[in-house]
């Protein structure tokens, strides 16, 4: 008898994304001459830049002559496109080509490093959070049961209007932290001062970071950092996810980084110390065969000075969406953090979650994100995208105003 991995039996009825989509396919088919905006999910809508394209296509030509192609590549990734993200990402922190690994996301990256680990160790995580980063470990079989919106054995570290949406430090000792600036889903960015406080701890206690930094480009304050390795001691207890989906609009392209330094160690039952690089290069040797080179071909142009020119606008573009969405939000009489270094609105909506989702649903025709998904402390909030056209982001904004 073939048995379940019953630690799957243990998960939510349905994904957060996965119940959003049933409601909206069930509106749609009840309502067919009624249009939908999409302000939930954070998938961009705006095409790739040129210079991506045309490196795309130089890349496929090259596929297509036996003097050019090119079979497996390597599971870290080319060194061209490593090296490029070393010198223009890393230079200024110290981070080597041979530290990056490239991969086809950073949701599977921050999803499967947690194998690496054993299964007693005890996991801190944000609240609200990226579902993932919970998920993932639940699969593990690192949690107890579901008791109330909360898994049992995770460590939930409460964030809130009264902390600004920034966790303070576990009131415990734990050996696994997520963390997420900017953040997704409140939009929040962490100090320099903040972060050292992370780094300390992970230091002091032998713990590691996996700090996701997936919109670090979208940080317009010159005094926030755009990676952890800025702060001293991080290279020690920090591992730093990049992706190239909201840069580059890469979503279904599929391209990211995960930095994993050398002098990071973790530790096994007799406290001796193992390379984690080492330990996640045999992970990815093993389970993983790499990003295609088109789509590193692709990714490269990113670097390239026209790329760079063609990135920043893409960025400067939903910027100025999410500038429009906190602005008519909170002259609605809405509060809201988020939209200024990060593309997504955190807004307290002053009802529950699901019930505010529904309303702008049938009444509106938007979608949005119910907070309650992310977990406990996001109940009462809900997550608006400005990954859409201008067009339907002042529609969506002009239909809102008007259900309200």
């Amino acid at each position: 008898m073939i048995k379940v991995n019953e630690n799957f039996l243990k998960l939510k009825s349905s994904y957060l994304f996965s119940e959003i989509a049933k409601r909206v396919s069930s509106f749609q088919e009840q309502n067919p001459e009624k249009s939908i905006i999409k302000l939930g999910i954070g998938d961009v809508t705006r095409a790739l830049p040129k210079a991506c394209i045309e490196a795309f296509h130089k890349a496929v030509d090259e596929l297509g002559s036996d003097k050019t192609f090119r079979g497996y590549g390597p599971e870290k990734g080319y060194d061209f496109l490593r090296e490029k993200i070393a010198d223009s990402d890393y230079g200024s922190v110290n981070i080597d080509a041979d530290e990056i690994f490239v991969s086809d996301g950073s949701k599977c990256d921050t999803g499967n490093f947690q194998e690496l680990f054993a299964n007693d160790i005890t996991v801190a995580v944000p609240d609200p959070v990226y579902p993932v980063y919970v998920d993932t470990n639940v699969m593990a079989g690192r949690t107890g049961d579901n008791a109330e919106g909360r898994y049992q054995g995770l460590e939930y570290l409460e964030c809130n209007q009264a902390n600004d949406f920034v966790p303070a430090l576990p009131s415990k000792p734990v050996d696994l932290i997520y963390l997420c600036f900017p953040n997704n889903p409140t939009g929040t960015v962490a100090t320099k001062e903040q972060l050292k406080l992370w780094v300390d701890y992970a230091r002091e206690h032998k713990a590691l970071i996996l700090y996701d930094a997936a919109y670090e480009a979208f940080i317009t304050d010159k005094e926030i950092p755009h990676s952890i390795y800025e702060i001293e001691g991080a290279h020690e207890v920090a591992v730093e996810f990049r992706s190239f989906s909201k840069l580059a609009g890469f979503t279904g392209t599929r391209c990211a980084i995960t930095v994993v330094p050398k002098t990071c160690m973790v530790y096994d039952s007799t406290g001796a110390a193992h390379s984690l690089h080492a330990l996640w290069n045999r992970r990815q040797s093993t389970k993983f065969n790499g990003v295609s080179y088109p789509v590193q071909r692709a990714a490269e142009a990113v670097y390239s000075q026209e790329g760079r020119r063609q990135v920043k606008e893409l960025v400067d573009y939903y910027m100025n969406n999410a500038s429009i969405i906190k602005e008519k939000m909170t002259s609605l009489g809405f509060t809201c953090t988020g939209g200024t270094n990060a593309p997504y609105i955190w807004i307290n909506s002053k009802s529950d979650s699901w019930t505010f989702f529904d309303l702008l649903l049938n009444k509106a025709g938007v979608v949005c994100t119910p907070g309650a998904g992310f977990g406990t402390c996001g109940e009462g909030y809900v997550r608006l995208s400005a990954f859409n056209s201008r067009e339907n982001v002042e529609s969506a904004m002009n239909r809102i105003a008007e259900a309200l």
